[in-house]
């Protein structure tokens, strides 16, 4: 009875701290004098940003079995879920910038932008798409589970330091100390999974080194 206590307590903890690293700096993007007089269409690329930024905390904990509540099996399909829910995000973040100011998002394409902010989110854009295709193709290209692991690792990493730099850099809605401390938590939980993963290993050298350690 104690120990289930605990666990629910541990729990309850957990989900609360996920909870606030994601809420509150969504919340204060809503709440930026930046969005004053604007668009609708401007209002809701912003807002799809800071949306793809929480979603991003998610991904890793959830392979990493570090949030209470799902198994492993279950968790796979959360992600699966929380990368299409990704992808969406960043075509409603783009496709809106695109409808306010289109030469700004040609010029970012390019990598032409005078801000350095834009070839970070560039970048990580398309190793968002990137993987979305190799999902989506993931029969056809016959993929080794040693091969699809690392390419999903390293583009994974391409895009949380994509994505964290490009949101470090900018000012724009979002406020700078829940925006800075949630890209932290992001890096963190995506490198603390690739370590304990050992995604470059193969699977019975990860269960050797498992039985060492």
């Amino acid at each position: 009875m104690l120990e289930a206590r605990k666990r629910l307590v541990k729990a309850c903890l957990i989900w609360s701290a996920v909870a606030t690293a994601v809420a509150v700096p969504f919340i204060a993007a809503t709440l930026s004098p930046l969005l004053a007089w604007r668009e609708p269409v401007y209002i809701v690329a912003c807002l799809a940003g800071a949306v793809g930024l929480g979603l991003m905390l998610f991904q890793p904990l959830l392979i990493g079995g570090a949030l209470p509540g799902f198994s492993p099996y279950k968790a796979r399909g959360v992600h699966r879920w929380i990368g299409a829910l990704l992808v969406a995000a960043v075509v409603v973040h783009v496709a809106g910038l695109w409808i306010t100011s289109p030469p700004d998002v040609i010029d970012a394409l390019l990598f032409r932008s005078p801000t350095p902010f834009a070839a970070w989110g560039v970048i990580a854009m398309w190793a968002i798409f990137a993987v979305a295709i190799m999902v989506a193709l993931r029969q056809r290209l016959g993929l080794r589970p040693r091969a699809w692991r690392i390419a999903h690792t390293l583009l994974a990493a391409v895009i949380v330091i994509g994505t964290a730099v490009h949101s470090v850099l900018i000012e724009g809605t979002m406020e700078t100390v829940s925006k800075v401390a949630l890209c932290a938590l992001v890096v963190a939980a995506t490198l603390k999974v690739i370590v304990d993963k050992r995604v470059w290993q193969s699977r019975a050298r990860r269960a050797e080194q498992r039985q060492t350690d």
